[in-house]
């Protein structure tokens, strides 16, 4: 399973960002989806997680700002992480994650900074 993670930049704060991260190869059910993030100095945190059946789950501090979701069919599957109001605090390394069969597959981070 492979994943491709995109989306982070520069940002204002109180602006928005979507990420996405497309896994392929070959695997018969994605089960549990989602971002994690770590900024410089801080253990990795989970931000967002969503279930094959599309229940979600968020780390306090986002819940309200951040929306995650996903699609996609056979061997192509894309979560999405919609970042809104953003805070100089939501800066960091944003790493999605897919699990397959047990097991969790990593996508290479994506930064995204918050600053005026």
């Amino acid at each position: 399973v492979q994943l491709q993670a995109s989306g982070g930049g520069l940002v204002q704060p109180g602006g928005s960002l979507r990420l996405s991260c497309a896994a392929s190869g070959s695997f018969f059910v994605i089960n549990d989806m989602g971002w994690y993030r770590q900024a410089p100095g801080n253990q990795r945190e989970l931000v967002a997680g969503i279930s094959r059946r599309g229940a979600t789950n968020y780390t306090d501090s986002v819940k309200g700002r951040f929306t995650i979701s996903r699609d996609g069919g056979k061997n192509t599957v894309t979560v999405y992480l919609v970042m809104n109001n953003l805070k100089p605090e939501d800066t960091a390394s944003y790493y999605c994650y897919a699990e397959v069969m047990a097991r969790r597959y990593w996508g290479q981070g994506t930064l995204v900074t918050v600053s005026s």
